[in-house]
């Protein structure tokens, strides 16, 4: 008999709602479990990548490394979220919003204890790990 294949479900410890049973990035969430917030660089022709790719669409390679998102970004935009998705109805209300770093855009959420007044297109912010319950992890951006 065939070897059974195992399935790799570490990203279903990801954000809220995970509707990805499987992906070629699963170390991301090793990554989110020690803390750390990568991205993925192509070794070939160096584009940069958030949320991680396994492939490089410019040049079609599929080596790729791992870079750590650090220090802070500019806040482009944000929004204020009213109305959610299936499966967010919970989390209401929110803020997504956009980071720049410069050679990479960072696309999440803003923490929830950042209070409405203090958010300004331009701010400076940082990504960090956010701790989920039942273990599930996701990250966030809040003032350095």
């Amino acid at each position: 008999m065939g070897k059974k294949r195992e399935i790799d479900a570490r990203f279903n410890k990801f954000g809220t709602v995970t509707f990805t049973s499987t992906t070629k990035v699963n170390d991301f969430i090793d990554h989110l479990e020690k803390g750390r917030i990568v991205g993925s660089k192509c070794r070939d022709c160096g584009l940069v990548f958030f949320p991680p790719r396994a492939d490089c669409y410019q040049c079609l390679a599929g080596n790729m490394e791992w870079f750590e998102v650090t220090g802070s970004g500019k806040l482009l935009t944000y929004s204020k979220l009213e109305y959610a998705p299936v499966g967010f109805e919970n989390d209401l209300p929110y803020a997504i919003a956009v980071l720049d770093y410069g050679d990479y855009k960072v696309f999440g959420r803003i923490a929830g204890d950042l209070p409405d007044d203090e958010i300004q297109v331009g701010m400076e912010m940082k990504t960090i790990v956010n701790h989920l319950p039942n273990g599930r992890l996701n990250y966030v951006f809040q003032k350095p």
